[in-house]
């Protein structure tokens, strides 16, 4: 059974940092590529960041851009994104999700063949 399962999300105050893990089994990391999405309330789903694990790329939306860093643990089968400088805005629920290699770049426009449950990151002004 492939699951795709998310934790470290949480409250923190803005500036604040944290650390989601994104732990898979089913299938392998290295087959795909990951990304992060979000969604806040009323508002639509938003790519946040993919790692491509054929070449080790990293893609990172505007928004988040030397505040975020994705990464992955492929001998864990484990993705990370260290979340630094939060901000209200960033407040959403986040997911992690396996895409095909070449959706990394354009996360938005791609549907990802799995999704994890997400985890709910709240940011306090």
């Amino acid at each position: 059974e492939v699951q795709l399962v998310e934790s470290g999300g949480g409250l923190v105050q803005a500036g604040g940092s944290l650390r989601l893990s994104c732990a898979a089994s089913g299938f392998s990391f290295a087959d795909y590529a990951i990304g992060w999405f979000r969604q806040a309330p009323g508002k639509g789903r938003e790519g946040v960041s993919c790692i491509d694990s054929s070449d080790g790329a990293t893609y990172y939306a505007d928004s988040v851009k030397g505040r975020f860093t994705i990464s992955s643990d492929y001998a864990k089968n484990t993705g990370f994104l260290q979340m630094n400088s939060l901000k209200p805005e960033d407040m959403a629920v986040y997911y992690c999700a396996a895409l095909p290699f070449e959706g990394c770049i354009a996360q938005d426009a791609y549907e990802p063949d799995y999704w994890g449950q997400g985890t709910q990151v709240t940011v306090s002004s």
